[in-house]
């Protein structure tokens, strides 16, 4: 397809409700929007370990009109195997690069609670997310590179869209993991299982709750 063929298909591309729950999901979690234009178009790129490529493959399928070189395959230095893909740049993205950077830094928006949902909440926990023990029987998402304030901010969104109460706890000084309280766990998995359940590079996350 050539340059001007390109200019004139991205230009049919909208994003279904769908694809935003999904964008929102994967930029709380591994996926991230560049710009090479100031901010003008983003691209979505979405990268993950090659174990979960039946998940890669399921993002990737949900996007496909929006990409134009299908998906990729690399080795990092630490020798593991990733699968990822690339988006057309885009206008279409520009409101989430608007609301999840500042200055290039990744943020959680004010705006959470509007835009967090279900699926959303589910795809977000494949990306980050894990089951703490059998012991503790609860669920984790680590938020290594949010503030505070932001994981405040979405911690009020869990609570207000779907019930869930959580607690920050520090990790090695520095960093923040989200843990979803005990009492809200069973109320969690019936919200994200319907999405993990796709997947069985997903299932070694979902644990047991049984007592």
């Amino acid at each position: 397809m050539n340059t001007k063929k390109i200019r004139d298909y991205k230009k049919t591309l909208i994003l279904t409700d769908l694809q935003r729950s999904i964008l929102v999901g994967t930029l709380l979690g591994d996926g991230h929007l560049e710009t090479q234009d100031n901010g003008k178009t983003y691209r979505l790129k979405i990268e993950h370990q090659l174990l979960q490529k039946d998940y890669l493959e399921w993002l990737h399928n949900q996007f496909k009109e929006w990409v134009g070189n299908g998906i990729k395959h690399r080795v990092k230095k630490n020798d593991k195997e990733y699968v990822l893909f690339n988006t057309y740049s885009h206008g279409a993205f520009r409101f989430y690069g608007q609301q999840f950077y500042v200055n290039r830094k990744k943020i959680i928006p004010k705006l959470i609670n509007k835009l967090l949902d279900p699926i959303a909440l589910a795809i977000w926990y494949m990306d980050d997310g894990s089951w703490k023990s059998n012991h503790h029987k609860t669920f984790i998402i680590h938020t290594v590179g949010f503030v505070r304030k932001d994981l405040e901010r979405v911690q009020n969104a869990l609570k207000k869209n779907f019930g869930i109460e959580t607690s920050l706890h520090k990790q090695k000084e520095k960093y923040w993991r989200l843990y979803i309280k005990s009492e809200s766990a069973e109320l969690f998995r019936k919200i994200i299982e319907p999405y993990t359940s796709k997947f069985p590079s997903m299932q070694n996350k979902m644990g047991n709750i049984i007592a």
